[in-house]
């Protein structure tokens, strides 16, 4: 399934949208706030997001602005209840592809999902989020709350390949077999060691990062 965040915080609405969607393949969660949708973007990035111009805990410009400090090219599409072209006008300023003006019929809206995908493509395949850090895959960076992070070229292959294997364990030997000796570099188990101190350093000792005793590491959401 193609999944897509729908941050609406009428109920009636998003349900009508969410059981046709559904039906034609899409997977939607409906997020009601602001800071609902901002915690669900942490954990995991659709294809697309669906967003109200008017919520109960902000507007809709303030967290388009939010999601593209993280996330440059995940398409956006504003469903507004007034024709206002100074709301549409301000929208597309802070980063939305599209808008819908309610009320609309459904088949108009997938219409329009589906034309913005296809000039994006699957934008969500480039990032990769875990315990509030996130990888941008395109630009080959990584970034916290704080802001980005800056890590070694071995430092960003160990932290890319343990997100990859999001809630799994992998074992050193595996680690060391994909991360470095891929590359025909043979390195002694005591280069892992090192790197991964220096991470987690660089990580401020994340709770997301976790080792398993005698067998290797595991990343896992913890937020």
């Amino acid at each position: 399934m193609t999944d897509l965040y729908y941050i609406e915080d009428d109920p009636d609405i998003a349900c009508t949208v969410k059981e046709y969607l559904e039906q034609k393949g899409f997977a939607v969660t409906i997020c009601a706030t602001l800071a609902q949708a901002k915690h669900a973007l942490k954990m995991h990035v659709p294809v697309l997001v669906l967003l109200d111009w008017n919520m109960p805990d902000g507007r809709g410009d303030s967290m388009c602005r939010w999601i593209r400090g993280g996330w440059k090219e995940l398409p956006i599409m504003f469903l507004t209840v007034r024709g206002d072209s100074s709301d549409i006008v301000f929208g597309f300023e802070n980063g939305a592809d599209d808008y819908v003006v309610k009320p609309f019929a459904l088949e108009v809206l997938y219409s329009r999902i589906l034309a913005l995908l296809r000039r994006a493509g699957n934008v969500s395949e480039q990032y990769l989020s875990c315990g509030g850090f996130r990888i941008d895959q395109n630009r080959r960076s990584v970034f916290g709350s704080s802001g980005e992070i800056s890590l070694s070229a071995a430092e960003y292959q160990l932290l890319l390949y343990l997100m990859e294997n999001k809630g799994k364990t992998v074992t050193r030997e595996k680690i060391l077999e994909q991360v470095w000796d891929v590359n025909g570099n043979y390195v002694n188990d005591n280069t892992l060691t090192v790197t991964m101190k220096r991470l987690r350093d660089k990580l401020n000792q994340p709770s997301c990062l976790k080792t398993v005793r005698s067998v290797g590491y595991r990343m896992e959401d913890t937020i």
